[in-house]
């Protein structure tokens, strides 16, 4: 499959990485330009044993990752998932103003395509974000329905850093949180040659 990430860091590189040592065609979106070109290179931003050399022969012998800063690369995307990162307030609370902005731009990007996508929230989220905070941006932005034109689905990331493609290649369960039955068929279809129980529920409950 055609898959996208948004957010290019720790879970974004990683998921995209993965998916693309699987065969499937990647394109990372990021806003920072150095970030882009580094990985066009086949060099990793982050540090991890072995990480370079992999990324190397999926960007320069496969040909089938790369990393861009226009989201209508999402354009031709069957699965997009949503990596950037949510941190802290000082009070505790969390910060969605990054999933906000991607989730503006992917619906910008919907708005144009007359195929289904799904859109996966892999970024970690309090429980109720997708439902309240994620689909009524994407409807809005996109003047599309989820679960008819659309499809949602929450994957959340079980990575220790340091041995982060290790941990996404062989993971000890994947979770899959669907808003619709399509989403959730497309989402397990890609990680069907993982060895690892598919756990299938709510976006809530993911």
């Amino acid at each position: 499959m055609n898959i996208s990430t948004i957010g290019a860091g720790y879970v974004g590189l990683i998921t995209g990485l993965g998916f693309a040592q699987k065969g499937h065609n990647v394109i990372c979106i990021d806003i920072d330009k150095s970030k882009v070109s580094q990985i066009n290179q086949g060099k990793a931003p982050i540090y991890e044993i072995g990480l370079d050399s992999r990324l190397a022969a999926c960007v320069k012998q496969k040909g089938n990752l790369k990393a861009s800063l226009d989201y209508n690369e999402l354009l031709n995307s069957a699965i997009t998932f949503i990596c950037v990162d949510t941190p802290s307030g000082s009070s505790g609370s969390i910060n969605l103003s990054h999933v906000i902005d991607s989730a503006i731009e992917i619906g910008r990007v919907l708005a144009k395509v007359n195929k289904h996508q799904v859109i996966v929230v892999k970024s970690t989220v309090i429980p109720g974000t997708t439902e309240h905070v994620i689909i009524p941006i994407l409807e809005k932005y996109s003047s599309k329905k989820a679960g008819k034109d659309f499809g949602v689905a929450v994957n959340p990331e079980f990575l220790q850093e340091g041995k982060a493609l290790y941990c996404f290649l062989n993971p000890d369960r994947i979770t899959i949180g669907e808003y619709n039955l399509r989403a959730g068929d497309m989402l397990q279809e890609i990680y069907r040659d993982f060895p690892a129980p598919v756990l299938r529920t709510t976006l809530r409950t993911a």
